[in-house]
């Protein structure tokens, strides 16, 4: 499976969304998952196989796109329009590829599978965020 192809101008916070605001620490784009790095306390890319657990991290996804050192809204929570095509009833998960979101199928030997929600439209991510903190075997 591939990871979810995402248009930024289409990434849209539902109306019970939860969201916060803070700095990019890197160039982020709209629909790109985020981790809130603690030493700085900027966001930057998630990455589901990174070695250091907390760029495995997923705060959320990011509304806006930001350059490094500017404002950035994150959804932590909440019904998303992600701006790509989900399948109904389908969960998905931070991908190896930083920023990113996968299916399911991708959680392979290695990765730290994060739940990001399920696909309740095809378009729309009910997000509500789980991490378990062990690779697959």
């Amino acid at each position: 499976m591939a990871d979810i192809a995402i248009t930024a101008a289409n990434v849209v916070s539902g109306a019970n969304a939860v969201t916060e605001q803070g700095l990019a620490g890197a160039a982020i784009t709209a629909g790109q998952l985020v981790y809130k790095e603690a030493a700085t306390g900027k966001y930057k890319l998630s990455d589901a196989d990174s070695a250091t657990a907390e760029v495995r991290g997923v705060r959320g996804v990011a509304l806006n796109n930001a350059a490094a050192g500017q404002p950035l809204t994150v959804q932590t929570k909440g019904q998303i329009t992600i701006g790509g095509t989900l399948t109904v009833a389908a969960a998905y998960f931070a991908s190896a590829t930083a920023g990113a979101i996968a299916p399911v199928a991708d959680m392979t030997t290695g990765k730290y599978p994060t739940f990001l929600g399920f696909g309740i439209t095809a378009s729309i991510l009910d997000l509500n965020i789980a991490s378990s903190g062990v690779a697959v075997p």
